[in-house]
């Protein structure tokens, strides 16, 4: 389940505590966590609702002004099941307080490198980890439409990898595009002075 910005937010500072979403069976499950933009959100609930029983109470739970408001602004067809799911901040990213790193030791720079190579052996396209922490390095904020077209790459290939990159505190996401976070420069000055 994807949340936007704004409702991962609302989340993280208490004004948000209820989602819903029109689906043919639930994405989540109570216990699931979801990484967003504001840190970590769980899961409490998740409810099946016919969408009279949407309260004023839980529309505004949900950020929305109206239950015609939440209603209108959901996505999917109406012949969909409406899910109610209860959300509460978890936390922050532990993928932030790890991308902040800014001095590796030899150990970890070697744990960086065997890691990176497990993703290239594993990849069916080749070593594709340097050169893609390389092309972020240069363009910086650059869309991945355009760093997929350098890399020659296919767009949604490449952003499920870069999260990969990510996951090990090497990327920052951008409202646009991505950056090299402290971790990365530091294991790239390790292996390339």
């Amino acid at each position: 389940m994807l949340l936007s910005n704004d409702a991962a937010r609302g989340i993280s500072d208490g004004t948000i505590s209820l989602v819903f979403r029109r689906w043919q069976h639930p994405d989540v499950a109570a216990g699931d966590t979801l990484r967003t933009v504001a840190g970590v959100v769980a899961i409490d609930s998740v409810t099946a609702i016919d969408p009279s029983e949407i309260s004023v109470a839980d529309a505004t739970a949900s950020g929305a002004g109206s239950p015609t408001e939440l209603l209108s602004s959901l996505r999917g067809s109406s012949d969909q099941t409406l899910y109610r799911i209860a959300v509460h901040w978890h936390g922050p990213d532990p993928r932030d307080a790890l991308s902040a790193e800014s001095t590796l030791s030899h150990e970890q720079v070697d744990q960086i490198g065997r890691r990176l190579a497990s993703l290239d052996k594993r990849s069916s396209h080749g070593a594709w980890t340097h050169a893609t922490l390389h092309q972020i390095v240069v363009c910086p904020g650059r869309p991945a439409r355009d760093l997929a077209e350098a890399l020659g790459r296919d767009k949604e290939g490449l952003k499920l990898d870069i999260r990969k990159l990510k996951n090990l505190g090497l990327t920052r996401s951008l409202q646009v595009g991505y950056q090299i976070a402290p971790r990365g420069a530091a294991y790239l000055a390790a292996i390339d002075p």
